[in-house]
């Protein structure tokens, strides 16, 4: 039991990075954007997140603050991550360059400049930048009462994270009650899947993808500096976040673009990241292990992509003589199609009807009436006369 709660507990440590810099490119790519540029945000968000909170501390001296220096190192990274994400964002938006390659950028840009902070502070400081003692248990501690904390077995894995893994949680399923349970939540989805019908229907398209993008961007960035001041110990490490950012990418695509799912994804993704020093296995290397969040992500990706190959069926193939209820066949709107959330429930019941690939739509009552017609092909067309009635069943031959 000790041995399973100390893996829980390193895996919610590793994980709450994650979180942050899952959710943040959620929110992105809710808008239609895809920024790769996640593992420089946070590089960035780590070492700025981090100086802010080592020199408020050395310029404070014996009236330090810690929850001010928590506040501080949350906005000095958030401002970070959300200046790179408007560079990305003018340049891929305004300007529209490519967006791959503007993340990828980003990522080498942001990396670049977290690792200059970080030489800079050190040179300068002539040693390792790290806050004292009093600020890591403000970051690492638990907000609840230490009553609650020492619970046999609940205490560990309920109520002793860090605070800024329950700030994540609550961020997460505020963000999912966001995007689909508010009016901009809904917004933001449109122009993320259809653009052009957002626009037709008033709403800015270009004001929704920057303010997720830069607000996304500030998330990822949080992350960096959670990591930095959790798990590598508030101290600066040129190569601790390495490979961060693109697990939290990883991740993003492993829960589906799900918030609620990156809360559980983000401690599974944790608990793989360091199954290495809890179960080591002297014949199977390091590196091995390393790679087993990757692997897992593209395991789904298989399953998600024959999943989601089922709406793309043609409605012949479909048996609709196994059924004697009612058949209900559902249509949407030329313009826009059934609502996304509609087909994500019903994909094994989803069909497509094959048109030229330049085209938005067939007309709507061409599309019922080749439906229709194929469900009463298959039903032998009930209550329905295979014969000329009016003119007699011969009357080509008279």
């Amino acid at each position: 039991m000790t041995f399973l709660l100390n893996l829980i507990t390193a895996a919610v440590l590793y994980g709450t990075p994650l979180l942050y810099g899952t959710s943040g490119e959620i929110l992105t790519e809710k808008s239609g954007n895809l920024n790769l540029g996640v593992e420089g945000m946070m590089f960035m968000g780590g070492a700025l997140g981090l100086g802010a909170a080592f020199y408020y501390e050395k310029l404070a001296g014996a009236a330090v603050s810690a929850p001010l220096a928590v506040v501080i190192a949350i906005a000095a990274s958030f401002l970070a991550g959300a200046l790179a994400a408007l560079l990305f964002s003018f340049l891929t938006i305004t300007l529209r360059a490519n967006q791959n390659v503007t993340g990828l950028a980003l990522t080498i840009f942001g990396t670049g400049v977290g690792q200059y902070i970080g030489e800079f502070m050190r040179v300068r400081e002539g040693t390792y930048v790290a806050v004292s003692n009093t600020l890591k248990g403000a970051f690492n501690g638990s907000p609840f009462p230490v009553f609650l904390q020492e619970l046999p077995v609940v205490g560990r894995l309920l109520f002793s994270h860090s605070i800024f893994t329950y700030l994540g949680i609550a961020m997460a399923v505020a963000m999912g009650l966001y995007l689909h349970r508010s009016r901009s939540g809904l917004y933001l989805r449109a122009v993320g899947e259809s653009p052009a019908t957002a626009d037709a229907a008033g709403i800015s398209v270009t004001r929704c993808k920057y303010l997720a993008t830069v607000i996304g961007g500030g998330i990822s960035a949080i992350g960096g500096m959670v990591y930095i001041m959790t798990v590598v110990g508030g101290v600066w490490n040129h190569e601790g976040l390495s490979g961060v950012g693109w697990l939290a990418v990883a991740l993003v695509i492993f829960c589906l673009w799900s918030p609620y799912r990156a809360i559980w994804g983000s401690i599974l993704f944790g608990g793989l990241l360091i199954l290495y020093l809890r179960m080591p296995i002297d014949l199977i290397p390091d590196q091995i292990y390393k790679i087993l969040p990757y692997v897992v992500t593209v395991i789904v990706l298989v399953f998600t992509s024959m999943r989601n190959n089922r709406d793309k069926q043609p409605p012949a193939s479909f048996d609709y003589t196994r059924t004697e209820k009612d058949i209900y066949l559902v249509f949407g709107r030329e313009s826009t199609g059934i609502p996304k959330a509609i087909l994500r429930d019903h994909l094994d019941r989803c069909a497509r009807l094959p048109m030229v690939a330049d085209a938005r739509s067939l007309n709507l009552s061409n599309c019922v009436a080749i439906c229709v017609y194929e469900v009463l092909r298959q039903l032998d067309y009930p209550g329905l006369s295979k014969t000329e009635h009016i003119k007699g069943e011969d009357w080509l031959l008279v």
